[in-house]
C-alpha cells in the first residue's frame, strides 16, 4: 500500500459548489476511485487549500491512473470540478493536484 498527498487551490467563489458537488459524488465516479484500487480516499479544505489524502492497493499506479483519466464519466465530472480549483505554480509538469513529501507517519 501507497499512501498520496496532495494539494490545490481553490477558487474562493466556488468553495459552496465543491462542497455540494462532492457532498452528492456519482456513485460511478466512486465506483471508478475504487476500481482503480484508491482507498481511504478524503479531501480536507482550509484557507482556500484543498488537500487530499488516499492509498492506492494496486500494483500499477500509473496503469490505474490511465484507466481513471480514460473514463467518460470521470471525464464529466473533472469538466464539473477542475474549474473550482487552481493548480499551485510549484506543481510538476503534468500534475494537477500537486503532490506532497510524506516525512512522517505513525500508526
Amino acid at each position: 500500500m501507497q499512501r498520496f498527498g496532495s494539494v490545490i487551490k481553490l477558487r474562493p467563489e466556488k468553495l459552496e459548489e465543491y462542497k455540494e458537488l462532492h457532498a452528492n459524488a456519482w456513485p460511478d465516479v466512486l465506483k471508478m476511485i475504487r476500481d482503480c484500487n484508491i482507498r481511504n480516499y478524503s479531501i480536507y479544505y482550509k484557507d482556500g487549500f484543498l488537500f487530499s489524502y488516499f492509498e492506492y492497493h494496486g500494483a500499477d499506479f500509473a496503469a490505474d491512473m490511465q484507466k481513471m483519466a480514460a473514463d467518460a464519466t470521470t471525464q464529466a465530472w473533472w469538466k464539473l470540478t477542475d474549474p473550482c480549483q487552481e493548480p499551485l505554480e510549484t506543481r510538476k509538469p503534468g500534475e494537477w493536484w500537486a503532490s506532497m513529501e510524506e516525512f512522517f507517519h505513525a500508526d
